[in-house]
């Protein structure tokens, strides 16, 4: 399995002011493997401590900071001899012990000559609670499931990956049947590196939906486990409510759609708790496309997407038969999973804001807007190769940016107003 963000972290590793790195990101999405990787291809030796079920390696980090001490015992720990300059040090599941979360501010005042990364499960999570994040004092990166190019990697079409990574739009014309079938196939298994393995491997989608069922079953112990009990429940209701809310027409959330009488008040602490946990991305609205798009934030309006396309087709019970059946899996539930797609990509392949546009009157309506150098991005996602799209068009005629973007099942094209990309090309066009 290859990952894209190997490259970030040996741009990392090659800092003239290197901090400690912190790896941000939601369960089960590769983190320890990731790291353990490139361990192996940049480092001549990898010190891996993990800090579940593990005492002995707590009570090292809850006497004091001494970096002198703490790396004798990581020595002990590992029977690894650390070295600067030619040892990779992994403090991993890190959220178990929250003084060695504050002792990467000493790694980076004391000891910036080691190579430290650290991660954990529900990391996000766990620094909200009341633990000393070393603010300023460490590097972070996201790490989301596997994007569609990954995806392409994992199936050993390396040919598709490095068009679409050229951005070479001419000759995807000539492989649209292959990308569109891999990518109604990622529709149906998503990026979560365990399932794409067992696709892989069995090519069977019942195994591969018991497996996303497995995941969605971990996540929602994840709910009691690592929360409030008074906000449990409503973490599950918020949840198990974002497949239907998705499936509406108008997309932005509904808290009447949960509980008839239902307010933002009463579960924001819920989507929070989820959003910190990497499990859900929040979309929010602008009331205007201004520069920059943060001045014109509404908290209120806003949308909510899954961290990965194929466990939303596992909460909708997608049928597989869906995948050879024309481009039934882009349509099924209002165009859900694609929408869901297009804002995964858009977070695998790109660092700009994302929000979503929509005046009092709704005479524009766009499904996102994206922040960039050049202005706002409107970004309209068809699930078909019908391109009617009269607020995207009205849009443009008004606020006239510098680039519009329409994502669909067509061919790429330009035309004098906005550029149209394929679904299969969206995330690396965006890049």
């Amino acid at each position: 399995m290859q990952r894209k963000l190997i490259s970030d972290l040996i741009e990392w590793k090659n800092k003239t002011h290197r901090k400690p790195l912190m790896l941000m990101g939601a369960r089960q999405v590769g983190k320890t493997w990731l790291m353990k990787e490139f361990g192996k291809k940049e480092f001549k030796k990898t010190a891996y401590v993990t800090f579940f079920n593990n005492n002995r390696m707590k009570n090292v980090f809850e006497t004091d900071y001494d970096i002198e001490r703490i790396l004798l015992n990581i020595n002990a720990e590992t029977k690894i001899s650390v070295t600067p300059g030619d040892t990779l040090i992994i403090l991993d599941e890190i959220q178990e012990c929250p003084k060695a979360i504050e002792s990467l501010k000493y790694f980076c005042e004391d000891a910036p000559e080691y190579y430290v990364i650290a991660a954990g499960s529900l990391l996000g999570v766990s620094i909200h609670q009341n633990i000393s994040f070393p603010v300023g004092k460490v590097d972070e990166l996201n790490l989301y499931p596997l994007s569609f190019e990954e995806f392409l990697l994992a199936a050993e079409e390396e040919t598709l990956a490095s068009i679409l990574e050229k951005k070479q739009f001419n000759y995807m014309v000539d492989f649209k049947d292959k990308y569109l079938h891999w990518l109604k196939n990622y529709f149906y298994v998503g990026g979560m590196p365990e399932v794409v393995s067992l696709f892989f491997e069995t090519k069977d989608y019942i195994q591969v939906r018991k497996l996303q069922n497995t995941i969605l079953d971990q996540y929602r112990r994840d709910f009691g486990k690592h929360s409030k009990e008074e906000f449990q429940t409503r973490i599950e209701q918020v949840w198990n409510s974002i497949p239907a809310q998705l499936s509406k027409e108008n997309k932005k959330y509904f808290f009447g759609q949960i509980k008839k009488g239902s307010r933002m008040k009463d579960f924001e602490l819920a989507i929070q708790w989820l959003c910190n946990a990497g499990l859900v991305h929040k979309v929010n609205r602008v009331s205007k496309p201004g520069v920059p798009l943060k001045a014109y934030e509404e908290i209120e309006a806003f949308k909510l997407f899954l961290l990965d396309v194929g466990l939303v087709s596992a909460m909708c019970n997608l049928n597989s038969q869906t995948i050879i059946d024309g481009d039934k899996a882009f349509v099924e539930f209002k165009g859900a999973l694609t929408e869901n797609y297009v804002l995964q990509e858009i977070k695998a392949n790109s660092n700009n804001s994302v929000f979503y546009y929509s005046n009092d009157d709704s005479t524009f309506e766009l499904d996102f807007l994206l922040d960039s150098e050049n202005g706002p991005v409107p970004i309209e996602v068809k699930a078909q190769e019908n391109l009617r799209a009269k607020s995207f068009k009205n849009y443009c005629e008004k606020f006239k940016p510098t680039v519009a973007i329409r994502t669909s099942t067509a061919d790429y094209r330009e035309e004098s107003w906005m550029k149209n990309i394929p679904l299969y090309a969206i995330g690396k066009a965006l890049s």
